[in-house]
């Protein structure tokens, strides 16, 4: 086995075809082809399924994947490893955030960074925060900020701040008395919201049942975008731990309204609790917290409270 397996195989994995990974990579394509013959040949398991829509990987193939793809981003990050030892701050570093919080904070941060820290190279990753906490246990991400109802011992934290639950419609709906909105007359309204498993629904569903009511529900997402599609639509309004629309588009929500009694979600930065940080991402963690306590606290974001 050798890094051209490895370097290939997740290239395939990613592009979800050989034809399509061949013209990423500008490797022929019969080439890649037999490569991952051999590899498969070595290994003596089949790695991926083929079919006419493109391939996908086996369950060998998905562990395959995840081993494979840490391994090469710690490959890439050994000359920022190297220099981490004489103290300069370079290299790449990967970071997740919530598209709830991406939309608003990473153009800000960019430029931060690169006045800060020049040589860095940011790659930003966006999903939900099961997606990038999983991305950081897999070591295919440096950093990421993640909401969490409970707390995982596979990845190390730092608590940052705290974010109550607003109800979000479409500037169509009906006009609300007021900043404020008892859950209990929450159960008449349709919602969309994310899947069980989703931190932020779980906290819904848990605060809708100590209050003795339930969720009327229109539709589940699978991500934020199209939850909130359907809210721009008038289909059904939604519930977020975010006071503040300004990301999105202003003109097509009406003003968010804090839900009462409050119940929150912490925003936390995660990283490996396996390996160490460079000292590029150690600058960019630092960078970040500062940034973010800067954002909270000085811009008084709706329904967020500092902890870090």
């Amino acid at each position: 086995m050798q890094y051209r397996h490895l370097y290939y195989f997740v290239k395939i994995v990613e592009a979800g075809s050989f034809s399509q990974a061949a013209r990423t990579i500008h490797v022929a394509q019969p080439a890649l082809s037999q490569q991952i013959g051999e590899l498969e040949a070595s290994l003596g398991v089949a790695l991926l399924h083929r079919s006419a829509r493109g391939i996908k990987p086996t369950a060998a193939g998905q562990r395959f994947y995840d081993e494979a793809s840490s391994i090469l981003r710690r490959y890439e990050n050994l000359p920022a490893l190297v220099h981490s030892k004489i103290g300069e701050i370079e290299g790449p570093v990967s970071l997740g955030m919530p598209a709830s919080l991406s939309t608003t904070l990473v153009g800000p941060f960019i430029e931060l960074c690169r006045a800060t820290h020049p040589k860095i190279t940011l790659r930003f990753v966006d999903g939900d925060s099961e997606f990038l906490r999983e991305e950081v246990e897999k070591s295919r991400l440096d950093l990421a900020l993640i909401f969490e109802d409970e707390f995982f011992p596979t990845v190390q934290r730092q608590p940052l701040f705290r974010q109550d639950h607003y109800l979000v419609r479409s500037k169509q709906s009906a006009p609300i008395a007021g900043s404020t909105i008892p859950i209990n007359e929450l159960s008449e309204i349709p919602l969309i919201l994310p899947g069980q498993s989703n931190a932020r629904r779980i906290v819904i569903d848990r605060a809708f049942a100590k209050a003795g009511i339930s969720v009327q529900l229109a539709a589940e997402a699978a991500n934020i975008s199209s939850e909130l599609s359907a809210v721009r639509s008038g289909a059904a309004s939604t519930i977020l731990n975010l006071g503040d629309m300004s990301g999105f588009s202003l003109a097509d929500f009406a003003e968010p309204v804090l839900i009462t009694p409050t119940f929150h979600l912490t925003c936390c930065l995660v990283w490996s609790n396996q390996f160490a940080l460079t000292l590029g991402a150690e600058g960019v963690k630092k960078l970040l917290i500062d940034f973010l306590r800067e954002q909270i606290e000085g811009a008084r974001k709706p329904g967020a409270v500092w902890v870090g």
